[in-house]
């Protein structure tokens, strides 16, 4: 960790020094030792404020906090980053999983492609109906595109199926 410390207007001690350091320090448990900051501590009125800048890996975390304590606005800094810090984590650990997980899928359609194996299952009840009964149940059901049923007036298994225009259906039937 690498830590520069300024003062503008400001009188810079060794416990102000030492407890930003300390402050500061507090975010190696994200990064380790693996980041730079800058402290830039000024006045402006009664107010006292402090300007923390973290760098790592080209991702900037900065915040600026002013209070009547410069302690408290140093605290308050430290808040801001590691609340920053945690978000950006999250974010990107999302995007990780994300990739991972389409990276996975991926991975199975060429497998799949070069396998040729079957690799998923859906099961059906199917009932006997009529055409336009199968019509009707297809029509209600937004989440499927096809329905299997026995055909009530010939016996046999038919599949009726919604057409990419959305308003018409097919009927797939066995050859006699």
């Amino acid at each position: 960790m690498k830590l520069n410390i300024t003062g503008k207007d400001y009188e810079l001690t060794d416990a102000i020094k030492n407890y930003i350091e300390e402050k500061v320090g507090k975010l190696t448990k994200y990064f380790g030792d693996e980041f730079d900051a800058t402290a830039i501590l000024k006045k402006e009125g009664n107010d006292q404020v402090a300007e923390i800048r973290a760098t790592v890996n080209g991702d900037l975390y900065k915040a600026v906090a002013a209070s009547q304590d410069l302690y408290a606005s140093v605290d308050k800094d430290i808040e801001i980053l590691e609340g920053q810090i945690r978000k950006n984590k999250t974010k990107k650990d999302k995007q990780n999983m994300t990739e991972t997980i389409r990276l996975q899928n991926a991975n199975q359609l060429e497998d799949v492609e070069e396998e040729g194996e079957i690799i998923k299952t859906i099961l059906y009840s199917i009932k006997p109906l009529t055409e336009e009964d199968a019509k009707l149940i297809l029509e209600a059901d937004k989440k499927n595109k096809f329905l299997p049923f026995i055909n009530s007036e010939t016996n046999k298994v038919n599949v009726i199926y919604k057409l990419k225009d959305g308003k018409n259906f097919g009927i797939l039937e066995p050859e006699e």
